[in-house]
Formats: C-alpha cells, structure tokens, sequence
C-alpha cells in the first residue's frame, strides 16, 4: 500500500516506511485485529436492542497509563488478516443482526478500513459505518475517509498538553483532536436517528473525567459548547478505573470522586448542555473490559 511508503497517518507523522517496518503505532502494513462481535456496552444509540457489530484493531498511537485494553493497544494481541477478511467479518457482523459496524481503535489502518468498507459494500453491506477514535488523528487524512464513514464517535481527553502527555505521552493532543473534531462534523453533521432512535449518522463526543482533573474536563466540556452546534452529543463518562500502569501514577490511582462527577454534570447543563449522555457510578469496574480471544476472526 503506498500511503504507507512514509506514514503520516496520524499527528506523529512518523515518516516511517511501514511496508517494511512499524512505527510508533507499532503496526506494519497487515491488518490486526482482538476480536468481532456484537456489543451490547456502548451508548444505547449505538447498541440498541441487537448490539454494536464491533471490530477490535489491535496496536494504538497512544499509550495511556491507564487503558483497560492494553493487552491489545499496548501489547499487541490479536492476528493479522487481509482486506477482503476484514470485509468478510463486516457482512458477517450484519448477518448476525448488528445495527452498525463499530471500528475500535482504527486510526494506524485508515487506508485499509477505506478498501475494506467499499468491498463489504460491493458485496451488500448496508449498515452505518462507525469510527471509534482516541481522537489524536490527522484532519488532512481523515479526508480520505468522506463518504465511507457515517458515525464518528471520538474522545475528547485532555484540554492540558501537560496531561496528555503525562498519562498518554501524546504532545499536542487538544490541538489535534479538536481539529480532527471540527473535520468529523464537516463530513457527518449533526445526529441523525432513525425510527427505533439508533443513530444512523453524526458525530457523537465521549470525554472520559479523570481523578484530580475536574478543572481540565471543564475546558473540554467548554471547547465542545463553544466549537460545535447543541444537536451533537457529549457523553461525559464516570467509568474511569485504575488499570494497567496507572499503579505508577498516586493522583490516577484511584476511581473518580462522585462529587467532582456530579459538579462537572451540572457545570455543562449550566454553560448550556441540550444533547448527552451521563454514566452511574457502578460503571467505574472492570467488568465491562472486553475478553480479547479472537473470536468472530477465525
């Protein structure tokens, strides 16, 4: 593939020739992916009453201290497979009734997500196609993807660089998420939904709060309200649990105060809040970390 001749994929612009090696993403030029299936934990929206046809990639441009899903972002797991296999799994995912096709983690296989969709389309794939993304993606490239994606559904982590790069050594990531942002909503809009109120189309925020940052998340709650129109959703998550390395780190290493929660709710609802979702505080557990065994893939 030559995109990937001097990969410039996402902000790092490693410049790395991954046709014959990895960059910082650690992925080379295949395809991988943890596991397929349906996924009944996003927001309801998204997994109805039949599920999220979910596709887990493995490897990330990130390295957050705290990610539930290290095994796969950090260590790699999962098995390569082709384009054509990924377009299999897509059909595959729609025959077992999904209202979507959810991409977890996609930013290193862009190019290959494009060629993918299109054959599964060949081949009568219908479904809205949903990219689920840390958010550190490169506007210039996330062009190539107008038409193919229909739902993007991006964090927005940090306001402070200082954050993202201490617990995700990520430089820069506001800047490049908010821009990555702004060009998600040029390509998909508002919300839509349709008879049984699962989005179909638009761009849908997650922020997830982080202990002791109360006053960062409200620069992100502010930058949403302030950049984007009141149709689109911030889902502002409570579900934050110390995973992972973030036993390193004393200020992360523990769950979120309720309190802080709850003053950041009512913050946004004052600066204006009209369209989101909120989590109760019995999601902060592990239990909703997936089981990565390459199910839905062999």
């Amino acid at each position: 593939m030559k995109e990937l001749n001097n990969c410039i994929i996402c902000p790092r612009k490693c410049g790395i020739n991954r046709n014959i090696t990895c960059g910082y993403c650690r992925v080379k030029n295949q395809i991988k992916l943890a596991k397929a299936c349906l996924h009944f934990w996003e927001e309801p929206c998204i997994s109805g009453s039949r599920g999220s046809g979910t596709v887990f990639f493995s490897n990330c441009n990130m390295r957050c201290v705290f990610c539930q899903n290290y095994d796969i972002s950090h260590e790699g797991f999962g098995k390569e497979v082709s384009i054509e296999k990924l377009a299999e799994i897509m059909l595959y995912l729609e025959e077992k009734g999904a209202h979507n096709i959810n991409l977890v983690s996609p930013t290193p296989y862009i190019f290959h997500i494009r060629e993918a969709v299109k054959t599964a389309r060949n081949k009568g794939l219908t479904l809205p196609i949903l990219y689920n993304t840390n958010g550190y993606e490169n506007a210039e490239i996330l062009k190539s993807l107008e038409g193919i994606i229909d739902i993007y559904l991006p964090d927005l982590k940090y306001y402070d660089d200082k954050y993202s790069i201490r617990y995700s050594k990520t430089p820069a990531y506001f800047e490049h998420a908010t821009a990555a942002i702004l060009e998600m909503y040029r390509q998909v809009g508002n919300p839509v939904f349709n008879d049984d109120g699962i989005l179909i189309k638009g761009l849908m925020i997650r922020h997830m709060m982080l202990p002791g940052l109360l006053f960062d998340s409200k620069k992100v709650v502010d930058w949403v309200l302030d950049n984007l129109p009141p149709q689109v959703f911030l889902n502002i998550m409570c579900q934050y649990t110390p995973m992972y390395k973030a036993k390193y780190f004393d200020e992360i290493n523990r769950k979120l105060n309720p309190k802080h929660y709850e003053s950041l709710i009512d913050y946004a609802l004052s600066k204006g809040l009209e369209n989101g979702f909120t989590q109760d505080h019995g999601s902060a557990t592990e239990e909703y970390t997936p089981i990565f065994d390459l199910s839905g893939i062999e």
